[in-house]
């Protein structure tokens, strides 16, 4: 299992170097048919969706990060907390913050793949 956790995290490396590079071509090789990315607003996004973001130009990363990386292995499914934290633009908004992240990554064809992100803002415990 320790090997698939390695590769699970270069996985993420490779995924988040992805997103800040707008590279639709590559997300949409890694990303489950049936993926589902839940946004820090609670908005839902299909694999199609996801990607037009990046292929249509209305999404642009200044600066993607994801660190605090923790995996936990379960057979073929891994789940991956962290922290991101982006700069950019969507359309004309302005894109600042630091998320709580989950990822669910699975493996299928000896190959792992991006089913699910979601995503949380990070505002501090209760009356900060």
């Amino acid at each position: 299992m320790t090997e698939e956790i390695v590769k699970s995290e270069r996985f993420i490396e490779d995924w988040a170097s992805a997103e800040l590079r707008g590279d639709a071509s590559y997300l949409g090789s890694v990303l489950a048919e049936d993926f589902i990315g839940i946004g820090p607003r609670g908005f839902m996004l299909t694999k199609d969706e996801w990607l037009d973001r990046h292929e249509t130009g209305k999404l642009r990363y200044e600066d993607f990060r994801f660190d605090e990386v923790r995996v936990r292995g379960y057979g073929d499914t891994a789940v991956v907390t962290g922290r991101q934290s982006a700069e950019g633009k969507y359309e004309d908004y302005e894109l600042r913050g630091q998320f709580r992240a989950t990822l669910i990554l699975v493996r299928q064809q000896e190959r792992w793949l991006l089913a699910g992100v979601h995503l949380s803002p990070i505002v501090g415990p209760p009356g900060a």
